[in-house]
């Protein structure tokens, strides 16, 4: 096999330019397999450099059934890359390997790809690639026994992957379309209204003490007397919990009912949100 045989092999097999490639084969005396640990040493170098970069872009990913569905979030740094054809089909082979190791991201970047090299090595020969600073962000698996998931997926890029996704966990043991619609329905809720927790009760203290401290704030300078102050207080946090549960929220459908009388209205006796989890680039 000539020199420039080898080069063209070896721009197939690891998507570098030609000058790297012929500087590889160089170096490695001819040796193809030598080549490729050439490039992967450099791509690490490449790759190491760009990570101190921003990712705020990319897309999340969504696999599984109605049984057991995972999310992964892969960032970038531009919108463009998130459209490449191999950002997008690494992303996809990542997503279904995330669902079968539910969300473990060690065991996933340990885990082989389709080509035999694992999940870690792929990821840096995609920077090496492609240029830019790629990343793993958030993974969740929802697999609830007894339960159904359903999922939207908001502004998609390609088939299942998007910029925002939401999964809801039912809890039922009523498997018919309705539930299913409903599922859709309150995955597009979720998008739209983006609760903290399913009820008041279940917001996390500190995000309720940080507004309690703006509310305070906010009253200090009021010149109110101070009981007055503290009524004001009082029903500025109980509306803040209402806006914010997603039991009490107005569905967005129908405004004039909360989620839970939509509930109420599907007469499903056994019908419970075991959970829900939303997730959008860039927060």
């Amino acid at each position: 096999m000539s020199d420039i045989e080898k080069v063209k092999k070896l721009r197939e097999a690891t998507g570098a330019g030609f000058k790297d490639c012929n500087q590889a084969i160089k170096e490695s005396g001819g040796d193809l397999d030598k080549a490729i640990e050439i490039l992967r040493v450099k791509g690490i170098s490449k790759a190491s450099k760009k990570m101190s970069r921003d990712a705020k872009e990319g897309v999340i990913a969504v696999s599984g059934d109605e049984n057991k569905m995972s999310f992964i979030e892969v960032n970038c740094e531009t919108d463009f890359v998130a459209k490449n054809d191999d950002f997008t089909t690494f992303v996809k082979e990542l997503c279904e390997l995330n669902n079968e190791h539910s969300s473990n991201v060690e065991v996933l970047k340990s885990s082989k790809m389709k080509n035999g090299d694992t999940v870690e090595n792929n990821l840096v020969a995609l920077i090496a690639k492609i240029g830019e600073k790629i990343t793993i962000g958030k993974v969740k698996t929802l697999q609830n026994p007894g339960s159904v998931n359903c999922q939207y997926l908001h502004t998609v890029v390609k088939e299942n992957l998007a910029k925002l996704a939401v999964v809801v966990s039912l809890e039922t043991k009523d498997k018919s379309d309705t539930v299913k619609n409903f599922g859709k329905q309150l995955s597009m809720h979720i998008a739209a209204s983006n609760p903290l927790a399913l009820e008041a009760s279940s917001i996390d203290k500190a995000i309720i003490d940080k507004e309690l401290e703006l509310v305070t704030e906010e009253l200090k300078n009021s010149g109110k007397p101070e009981d007055i102050v503290k009524k004001i207080s009082i029903g500025k946090m109980n509306k803040f919990k209402e806006e914010n549960a997603l039991m009490t929220q107005p569905w967005v459908m129908e405004p004039k009912k909360k989620v839970q009388d939509i509930i109420k209205e599907l007469s499903i006796s056994d019908l419970k949100i075991k959970e829900f989890y939303r997730i959008k680039i860039g927060e």
